[in-house]
């Protein structure tokens, strides 16, 4: 039975157990939202930080992932040689999104694959810009990633286009531009991150 005053395990359990917010609290006890916050405070129960409450909004159904450990010989060298693109061709800036550039669709297409399997994500939820030079025709480099990837148009973001500059082999290997592929989940990112951390303190 719902009172007007939670006990601390109540609280406890609505909102850190399962994730709802002090306004949804408010509401299922038919009282202010101040109430809830004072109620918090007196338990000490510690609030979400601003970036939290923003990530829960975005995933109100939880976590997009799903970490999968490597059980097999063959799901391990997956999960290593993935590691080892993120190491060395992501952009471990990049606070908030997984990401990774290059001109080798095999690399690209192995690197979806570490994600998909390792982190049970949806394909369709990938997103993907090209960087192209002035000299590369935007529709043939489009079909072309497209193709090799097996993703959809409306993945890609607008390409960006640069005045192209390049001499040498250098031109022949990124004919088809530069392809970079996103996964936009903060969490996700900082989890991959931290694998990549504990391998390379081995």
């Amino acid at each position: 039975m719902i009172t007007s005053i939670p006990s601390k395990k109540i609280l406890v359990k609505l909102y850190l157990g399962q994730k709802k917010s002090a306004q949804d609290i408010a509401d299922i006890f038919k009282c202010s939202l101040n109430k809830i916050w004072y109620w918090m405070g007196k338990y000490k129960i510690k609030s979400r930080t601003i970036s939290e409450a923003i990530y829960r909004q975005k995933n109100p159904k939880g976590d997009p992932f799903k970490i999968k450990y490597p059980s097999t010989l063959k799901e391990a060298m997956l999960f290593g040689f993935g590691l080892g693109l993120y190491w060395g061709e992501g952009t471990k800036a990049n606070k908030y999104a997984v990401r990774l550039g290059n001109t080798d669709y095999r690399l690209i297409k192995k690197f979806i694959k570490f994600l998909i399997k390792v982190f049970t994500i949806k394909k369709k939820d990938l997103k993907f810009s090209l960087q192209l030079f002035t000299d590369i025709n935007p529709k043939t480099a489009l079909n072309f990633w497209v193709n090799s990837l097996n993703v959809t148009r409306d993945q890609f973001y607008k390409s960006t286009i640069t005045k192209s500059v390049r001499k040498g082999t250098y031109g022949k290997k990124s004919e088809y531009g530069v392809l970079t592929v996103y996964y936009h989940n903060k969490k996700m990112r900082d989890v991959l991150v931290s694998l990549l951390d504990k391998e390379k303190s081995k």
